[in-house]
């Protein structure tokens, strides 16, 4: 899928769901740059070495007992995550929810972006390749085989195709 694509049928609508203060251009690259990172915006659950489907879900690679108990329990996220899974008509039961963003790419987003409203520091600049590496690897999705090589690449085209 195109980040063209992407921003039209997922991020758009996807961040529509959740508070308007939340939809800003440095979390929208973040989003980007990580469902690139995560997923290429290709696979929606986790390829193993040897195909089989590991424990990620959905573009941005949720895992059940990760990211989505993650922003079902913070404080901060708990009441929009919860106001996100009525509208998307899907139980509140981390179990349901990990199953769902499988198919569900405006749920999957909107818990996307509301394990980066979880972190307490700002969102970085646009321009902050490091800061933003240093928000989804050391502090967000802490992927367990990170690649730091590829980061730069897709930061850069999240920013190309928001025009930021």
């Amino acid at each position: 899928m195109s980040l063209d694509q992407v921003i039209k049928t997922i991020l758009d609508p996807g961040l529509a769901q959740l508070p308007m203060a939340m939809d800003t251009p440095k979390a929208r690259v973040m989003l980007l740059a990580i469902g690139q990172q995560e997923s290429k915006f290709q696979y929606r659950a986790q390829v193993l070495n040897g195909g089989g489907k590991g424990p990620a879900r959905g573009f941005f690679q949720f895992e059940k007992g990760g990211g989505v108990k993650g922003v079902m329990n913070h404080p901060t996220t708990c009441a929009h995550a919860h106001r996100l899974c009525l509208g998307r008509g899907v139980a509140w039961d981390a179990g349901q929810v990990w199953l769902r963003l499988e198919t569900d790419d405006l749920l999957a987003c909107g818990f996307a972006r509301l394990l980066l409203y979880a972190d307490p520091k700002p969102l970085p600049e646009l321009d902050d390749v490091e800061g933003a590496w240093k928000l989804y690897a050391e502090r967000t999705w802490k992927p367990g085989k990170p690649h730091p090589e590829t980061w730069p690449g897709y930061h850069a085209a999240a920013r190309q195709a928001l025009g930021v």
